[in-house]
């Protein structure tokens, strides 16, 4: 063992010499990498540029495309009480995604907390432009891009029928020198959790004119998620889910935007503080949200004031204003077990 140990410790003092002299890496016999995993969703993957995508989430919009690939989905309220998803991208880019949507006021507070964002979407309400112009985000809005960045599947009916080409529109984020920012730890982290939460079947959550069910499957550890009641499954025929689904209670009030029906936008209030629940392991722990501001990242506590650890995968975000249903456990029936 001794001389095991003598023979690491020279191991590891030829690589911090190999790597003076320009040399990256070197094998240390007994010694494994660990693979690198992703400071948003905490799956393996490696930190990239942060991509944000607007999505319709109208039922004419399902299924929808490139979302598995995503390390985090919010659901947004938009006008007449709708939903509209903004899809979080970096360690994973898919080729295509869709189907792609306008911006609303409230991704200007909600998004800025990742940086300056390559932000893709189609169009905005006149009396916005000057408010994402002025946002900390590279504005890659369809209106002013090529239709080799913004094409339309032909298979969809508009306005549901554009899809995103992420190789072009990296391209031209590089001809352009476009500087956009390499994801950073947001305020949550990974790993088992000591909080305490209520054992959960499935969670409904609401809006005025939409719904998303959640399931637990044990099997795959995820959140099976339904919309309108069907199965929400993407444009490869899987159903998405969520390692760890946030139900995060926000204040959404009327802006003073409009969209072209008269309808009014909801801002939902991302800043500040505030109560939800983080579900995961098959469980539901009440839980406390605070963001200082634009630029600081989300903090999530349990009600005794400890840090709540996320499960390492997929994360889906719901802001809402509306207390979720709990379908729990018969008496006497099994519980999920305690992570380790």
């Amino acid at each position: 063992m001794f001389f095991k140990r003598i023979a690491l410790v020279s191991a590891l003092i030829s690589t911090l010499f190999l790597s003076s002299c320009g040399v990256s890496s070197i094998h240390v016999p007994g010694v494994t990498k660990p693979k690198a995993k992703s400071v948003l969703s905490g799956r393996e993957g490696v930190d990239g540029p942060v991509l944000v995508v607007k999505i319709d989430d109208t039922p004419e919009a399902h299924p929808q495309i490139g979302l598995n690939q995503a390390d985090l989905v919010y659901i947004e309220e938009v006008e007449g009480g709708l939903t509209r998803l903004a899809a979080v991208f970096s360690s994973q880019i898919p080729p295509i995604v869709g189907p792609v949507r306008s911006a609303r006021i409230s991704d200007i507070d909600l998004l800025s907390q990742f940086g300056h964002i390559a932000f893709a979407f189609s169009g905005a309400q006149s009396k916005m432009h000057p408010v994402i112009a002025a946002a900390n985000f590279q504005d890659l809005n369809a209106e002013h891009e090529s239709a080799k960045i913004y094409s339309r599947d032909l298979t969809r009916n508009a306005p549901v029928n554009m899809v995103l080409n992420t190789e072009p529109l990296f391209a031209l984020i590089k001809e352009r020198s476009f500087q956009i920012d390499v994801a950073k730890n947001m305020g949550w982290n990974f790993g088992a959790t000591k909080s305490t939460g209520d054992a959960v079947l499935s969670a409904h959550l609401s809006w005025p004119a939409a719904s998303y069910d959640a399931k637990w499957s044990a099997s795959e550890k995820r959140w099976l998620l339904s919309h309108q009641g069907a199965a929400n499954l993407d444009a490869a025929g899987y159903q998405l889910g969520a390692s760890t689904l946030v139900i995060q209670k926000v204040s959404i009030t009327p802006s003073i935007y409009h969209d072209k029906a008269g309808g009014v936008t909801p801002f939902s209030q991302t800043i500040g503080s505030g109560s939800g629940y983080i579900l995961r392991d098959g469980i539901a722990i009440a839980a406390l949200w605070s963001r200082l501001d634009a630029q600081s990242g989300t903090k999530w506590q349990d009600t005794l004031g400890n840090e709540i650890q996320f499960a390492p995968g997929q994360i889906w975000i719901a802001l809402t204003d509306k207390e979720p249903l709990f379908t729990k456990p018969a008496i006497g029936s099994a519980s999920p077990a305690p992570t380790k």
